[in-house]
């Protein structure tokens, strides 16, 4: 009895192959971050965004209006980001007990009860994991925002450039989330799609995360010697309000004293 060919094999090996290049090159990428950041593009945005901080924190409190501007416009873009994730989510949901029995022979692939499943379940974990990490980086952008807003007390700027940072990180998995979601998505179309943009999402990612230009060097804020400049400055103040009560008294004791 010889072995027959069957399209449902195709899910077993192109599926598991796209996964495998997806997560294989997002593995890489990590390990380049963390070895070198400053060639990929996570660790350029995390340099700049520090140096964003760094700069924006050396302006006086009121004078901080264009920080809170560009942080409530990442907050805008991450709450829509996220609420278009719980959408896409239930939808998603609805459409796998509409569509509990569908079998379609369009679909060169298993078309299986237990597959369809899988691959709507894949594809709602994909966007509840994004719909976190959105939801997460608004929370971080929030925490920024009343950092950078906290007046007369002199907050530590790599508390500030944590949350920024960390908001910026929440972006970008939730970003990689939907990645993944797209590649999931055509598998419901079948397993050569799927591979097939795996492939074509890779090549589009190694371009883009992968940074080739020199950072930008910047100098950045000494907090000691700031605070030490805050510091003389109010004593200076201190000292001449002294000054000018001690001068008034004793021109108010010259005055009385006159006969």
């Amino acid at each position: 009895m010889g072995w027959t060919w069957k399209k449902e094999y195709l899910d077993v090996i192109l599926v598991p192959s796209g996964l495998l290049i997806m997560f294989g090159y997002h593995f890489l990428l990590l390990h380049r971050h963390f070895r070198r950041p400053d060639t990929t593009s996570m660790g350029r945005d995390n340099f700049y965004r520090g140096a964003w901080v760094d700069k924006m924190m050396q302006v006086e409190c009121k004078d901080r209006s264009q920080a809170l501007t560009v942080i409530n416009n990442n907050i805008s873009a991450a709450f829509s980001l996220s609420s278009i994730s719980m959408v896409v989510s239930s939808l998603i949901g609805t459409w796998f007990v509409g569509t509990s029995t569908f079998t379609s022979t369009l679909i060169y692939g298993d078309t299986s009860q237990s597959i369809i499943a899988f691959k709507h379940i894949s594809l709602l974990i994909c966007f509840l994991v994004a719909f976190a990490a959105f939801l997460q980086s608004a929370r971080c952008y929030v925490h920024s925002s009343f950092l950078i807003t906290m007046p007369n007390t002199d907050v530590p700027m790599a508390h500030v450039r944590k949350a920024v940072v960390s908001g910026s990180n929440c972006w970008s998995v939730g970003m990689r989330a939907l990645y993944f979601a797209i590649t999931l998505l055509l598998w419901v179309f079948g397993p050569i799609p799927m591979f097939v943009c795996s492939v074509v999402m890779v090549v589009m990612l190694y371009n883009l995360d992968w940074n080739t230009t020199p950072l930008l060097p910047y100098q950045p804020a000494m907090e000691g010697r700031d605070l030490l400049k805050k510091i003389s400055q109010e004593v200076t103040a201190v000292g001449r309000a002294i000054g000018q009560e001690v001068t008034a008294v004793g021109r108010a004791f010259e005055h009385h004293g006159r006969p």
